[in-house]
């Protein structure tokens, strides 16, 4: 790192030291905080005026910091404080949201924080930045976050590019990307063994503009089913494989002795797991029976047995740190990706028939109101009396199968959650049935179907029983005055109401804004549209005024569930979050178990002081990983639909509307999913008004207008399943306008910026054709890659 001329100055809080006094950790900190300058051993010397044998000390004293994890050094060795951002530091460009670039630390060793995301403020126009690049920058603290100032662009790392290898017409080789944020393809200087067609993966070389690639590894078939979600892991940089110490480690763990000595004993109750038929891992099972206590009359006792992954997985062992760098188990149509090896994840850990498990067990009373009048924690061992698919104990409990755990089981099961249900519905939680799409994949891995996951109360009945569960564990521990990591889903923003409400109005829909904004305010919504075509859309949109939910060492209450207290207890072999929940729990209902004799584990299943005091880290890092599961999982899927339709290139297709803005609008194929793109470009030579507030474009001379929900007939004229891209155009006789025309009687003049605010587009004039080339890769420059 180069060294700055500028001399460092003290902290103004900080007087210094006397020469041959050691500083404390707490002014190494401060100082390092709030230098200007990056902070390295010569410059913390200086500032305390240490001298001979006190940089020695100094030098040791900064070792045991970066040990105990109070600070850490950049490549350069300037220190900054763990989890904080250097002052000056190398930044990958991640995306490109407007006209910002974002980017993120290239190194980011702290496990104990997540990676940030920064604003690039750059000396050089936008366009000289793309995704994957690389800049060196200086950061700046910024509110409760932090900027970049891009100092120079650098050269491109040695990380490996996926892509398929294409020829031109002067046959020279270029690595398409699969990512569609990234536009340009990349030259290829060594094909390897690889052939026109191949996923593969390659190493950039050289640098600036000359950067080419060099195959290393071909992957097969880019449309070959298990590609889809390989491209995703890649992406995403998502951990597949766990390290061999760590997958001996599991070995070990799933091979310690249970004693019913130290564990309650519930292996007489006929406790069941109700999952979905291809479920590998089983977190949780329940049970019910109706109370004996005459003070709870017509009330029930129900447990939810939940794996005791804390057991197992000790906190600071191997297992648990590769689990903490996952955050969630990834769940892709053709494969999972999880946070713990199968040793624990599909064998010890999962809730299986007729075999001892280790459980958390969370005891309700529930009375005749479906209220949870107490709950207790007991780490317990459980023998589950079945497996059984929700479909099965759907119609087990209807009449339609003849199941042996029906009156053992289903029935009371049934009977406790009727009283639940009905204290649910007393809170009155945001109640949007939208249909979620599944892929459903044949023997080999290729589309059978792409349909609706059936709504069924049998998968009611389990998530209320889950809830109940939850909203224990966080009760008790906040009763305990334990730290824990809630779940969090905060009220929605006045921006996302007022364009809630600017929606409705289009249908003629009132929307009040000055009401205490509860679930049961979009319910009521909800009920005054009915049974109209809109419903949907009106779901949708309010699907999309809501807040995103979070982990958090703060509660900020649950505003979907109405709930003042949520936590997630029920999915610890899925989720990190659960996991920490459980540990929680265990320190604070003393349930600690010593470990077995000679195992080379560590003691503790509980939470540890180190981990309860950076919560809101943890919290933070498993949000972030949590989005990219999501986000990969999503993306996973629109290259399965994408594939799907490539078949019907062509076609005319029923879709609906999803998203307008001034370069087209996107659209889905209705009864299947998949988002694509009409460009204004195709919609005909005239131009169109954007207006923003009711998303929306309008002819200027024929009145047509496309809006969010409209309903629309669309040509499908490209699927590229590598990227999950779909592109449209208007089908014929559906609101399309060709060739040269005639303005209908009583339309709008041309457009004319001193009369209207909005914005036009279009192709109607030469002055604005220019906007409409084509660039370079045939695709017209002004129309880019949806951003999902």
């Amino acid at each position: 790192m180069a060294k700055s001329s500028k001399p460092h100055r003290p902290p103004k809080k900080q007087p210094l030291k006397k020469q041959g006094q050691i500083p404390t950790r707490k002014q190494i900190l401060e100082f390092i905080e709030q230098s200007d300058q990056p902070a390295g051993k010569r410059e913390i010397a200086k500032a305390f005026q240490l001298r001979g044998s006190d940089k020695i000390a100094l030098k040791a004293l900064l070792k045991d910091m970066a040990d105990e994890g109070l600070i850490d050094s950049t490549p350069g060795r300037a220190f900054h404080k763990m989890g904080g951002i250097p002052k000056v530091t190398v930044l990958k460009i991640v995306e490109i949201d407007g006209n910002e670039a974002i980017g993120m630390p290239e190194r980011w060793d702290a496990d104990n924080a997540p990676a940030p995301r920064l604003r690039i403020k750059e000396r050089v126009r936008r366009a000289a930045l793309a995704v994957g690049d690389r800049i060196l920058a200086r950061t700046e603290a910024r509110g409760q976050g932090h900027i970049a100032f891009m100092m120079k662009k650098l050269a491109q790392s040695s990380e490996m590019l996926m892509g398929i290898v294409e020829k031109d017409e002067r046959d020279r080789f270029w690595l398409k990307p699969v990512d569609r944020k990234i536009r340009r393809s990349t030259a290829i200087s060594d094909l390897g063994e690889a052939d026109v067609g191949n996923l593969v993966l390659a190493e950039p070389v050289g640098r600036g503009s000359h950067i080419t690639a060099q195959v290393k590894e071909v992957l097969g078939d880019p449309f070959a089913p298990k590609s889809f979600s390989l491209i995703a892991i890649h992406k995403y940089e998502i951990p597949r494989e766990f390290p061999s110490d760590a997958l001996d480690e599991a070995e070990t763990l799933a091979k310690m002795p249970l004693s019913k000595d130290d564990r309650e004993d519930l292996t007489h109750l006929p406790i069941i797991a109700i999952d979905p038929a291809d479920a590998r891992d089983h977190d949780d099972a329940i049970w019910a029976a109706p109370d004996d206590d005459p003070e709870n009359a017509g009330g029930y006792n129900a447990i939810v047995a939940i794996a005791d992954v804390s057991f197992y997985v000790r906190t600071g062992s191997k297992v648990d740190k590769e689990a903490y760098k996952r955050g969630n188990s990834v769940y892709f149509p053709d494969r999972v990706v999880p946070m713990l090896p199968e040793a624990l994840s599909t064998d010890v850990c999962s809730l299986k028939q007729n075999s001892d498990r280790a459980a958390l067990a969370c005891h309700l009373k529930i009375n005749a109101k479906g209220i949870v009048i107490s709950s207790r924690f007991t780490r317990a061992i459980v023998r589950l009396s079945g497996n059984i698919a929700y479909e099965d104990a759907q119609a087990a409990i209807d009449g339609n199968l003849d199941h042996p755990m029906k009156v053992p089981a289903l029935e009371p099961l049934w009977a406790c959650w009727r009283l639940l249900f009905k204290a649910r519905g007393a809170r009155e939680p945001l109640n949007l049935d939208l249909p979620e799409k599944r892929v459903v994949l044949d023997d080999q891995g290729r589309i059978a179907e792409i349909a609706e996951r059936e709504r069924l109360d049998a998968h009611r009945l389990v998530e209320d029983y889950m809830i109940a569960a939850n909203v224990a564990a966080a009760k008790v521990l906040e009763s305990k005055k334990s730290p824990l990591i809630y779940r969090v889903h905060e009220v929605p923003s006045r921006e996302k109401l007022i364009a809630l409400k600017d929606y409705l109005k289009s249908f003629d829909v009132s929307f009040a804004m000055g009401q205490v904004i509860k679930p049961a305010v979009f319910n009521r919504l909800i009920e005054q549209v009915g049974e109209a075509d809109i419903l949907p859309l009106v779901m949708e949109q309010i699907l999309r005024s809501q807040t995103q939910a979070y982990y958090g060492a703060t509660n900020m209450g649950h505003f979907g569930l109405s709930l003042a207290s949520y936590a997630h207890f029920t999915s610890p072999i899925r989720r990190y979050a659960d996991l920490i929940v459980h540990r929680a729990l265990v320190s604070a209902c003393k349930l600690e178990q010593p470990k077995p004799e000679n195992a080379n584990i560590p003691a503790r299943s509980g939470l540890s002081e180190d981990m309860a005091s950076r919560l809101d880290i943890i919290a933070e890092k498993i949000s972030q990983l949590e989005r990219r599961a999501m986000m990969a999982e999503r993306e996973t899927v629109d290259r399965y639909i994408s594939a799907h339709l490539s078949a019907h290139v062509g076609q005319v297709l029923k879709c609906r509307i999803t998203g307008v803005q001034n370069f087209g609008f996107f659209a889905t194929v209705e009864e299947l999913g998949g988002d694509g793109l009409v460009p204004v470009r195709t919609l005909g030579v005239e131009r169109f008004d954007y207006d923003e507030q009711k998303q929306q474009l309008e002819g200027l001379d024929s009145g047509v207008t496309y809006t969010i929900g409209q309903k629309i007939d669309l040509r499908l004229i490209e699927a590229n399943p590598a990227t999950g891209s779909l592109l449209f155009e208007l089908a014929e006789g559906a609101n399309h306008i060709s060739g040269r025309y005639e303005p209908r009687r009583g339309a709008k003049r041309p457009y004319n910026k001193k009369s209207s605010g909005k914005k036009s587009v279009g192709t109607e004039t030469k002055s604005k054709k220019k906007s409409h080339r084509k660039g370079k890769r045939g695709r017209p420059a002004n129309i880019p890659h949806r951003s999902k």
